[in-house]
């Protein structure tokens, strides 16, 4: 079964640059609905007012960081089953062990292309 690309995807990243890039990777890979957000309180806002079919989340922001916006996720009965890929710039082995302890989807280090970020998608969504 393939993944529907027009599900809704929101990509949170306190640089706008960032949100740009992962957002073009995204288009570039067919997604056609996709949401922005820039630090874990406004994406918590925002999935608490639409469903999301995936969020992907850096790790490294304020005031509320990817880590943080990953638990709060994992708390919420409603949220608790969202496809999360966590985005980095370190791969720190203890960064991982968080993340997965977290209960985080995948993983995902900077700098990444369109085929890395497609073969994580399809790890956590399935083949699209």
């Amino acid at each position: 079964m393939s993944i529907d690309l027009t599900r809704p995807i929101l990509i949170v990243d306190d640089y706008k640059t960032m949100l740009r890039i992962v957002a073009n990777l995204l288009k570039q890979l067919g997604f056609s609905d996709i949401d922005e957000a820039t630090d874990g309180a406004m994406a918590l806002q925002k999935i608490k007012e639409r469903k999301y079919n995936l969020v992907i989340s850096d790790w490294n922001m304020e005031p509320m960081t990817g880590l943080q916006l990953l638990k709060e996720i994992r708390s919420d009965a409603k949220m608790k089953d969202l496809p999360f890929i966590m985005v980095t710039a370190e791969s720190k082995t203890e960064n991982v062990i968080a993340a997965k302890q977290a209960g985080v989807s995948n993983y995902i280090v900077k700098p990444f292309n369109a085929e890395t970020l497609k073969g994580k998608i399809v790890s956590v969504l399935g083949e699209f």
